[in-house]
């Protein structure tokens, strides 16, 4: 998947790096829910089922409900491991997915892992690459100043001060 920077007239390819912990975390999920999960629903479906006209059944839908999600996050799930890389790069001339950047947002310094709100890590806050800010600072360098609109329409300016490795 490529994605183009407008403001840079550069292009990047969009990455999700995920450590080895949530690499195993997430598969042993999506084990879970290709298992147990689905037999679980299935189950309560059937159980459902059994209640009598579907019309006006509302366990049946709930059931049916929660076994859409669950797909749904087998298929996300499915997509995230099959396109992750495992660690993290250790180019760190840019900001990108896997590295940690230090900010200079609007006079306070934060620390950021950037990455997938997936990948849990316990000293740091996760800097999603698709949001606002994320999308603003891949590709940057440290020193550079790049700006982005909030959700709620304010434009705030952010410094990259500092690149590194996890």
């Amino acid at each position: 998947m490529f994605a183009v920077d407008v403001l840079r007239g550069v292009s990047t390819v969009a990455e999700t790096w995920l450590s080895q912990e949530a690499y195993d975390r997430l598969q042993a999920e999506l084990e879970t829910l290709k298992t147990e999960g689905r037999e679980q629903i299935s189950a309560e479906i059937e159980v459902a089922r059994a209640h009598g006209d579907l019309r006006e059944n509302a366990e049946y839908h709930a059931a049916k409900d929660e076994q859409g999600k669950m797909e749904a996050r087998i298929r996300q799930l499915e997509a995230l491991l099959r396109d992750a890389r495992i660690g993290q790069p250790q180019d760190t001339d840019e900001v990108r997915p896997g590295l940690v950047v230090v900010l200079d947002v609007e006079g306070d310094e934060e620390t950021y892992l950037v990455g997938s709100r997936e990948d849990q890590h316990e000293d740091l806050d996760i800097l999603s690459a698709d949001s606002p800010m994320g999308t603003a600072v891949i590709g940057a360098r440290a020193g550079d100043k790049v700006h982005f609109d909030t959700p709620t329409g304010m434009t705030l300016e952010v410094t990259v001060k500092d690149i590194r490795t996890a």
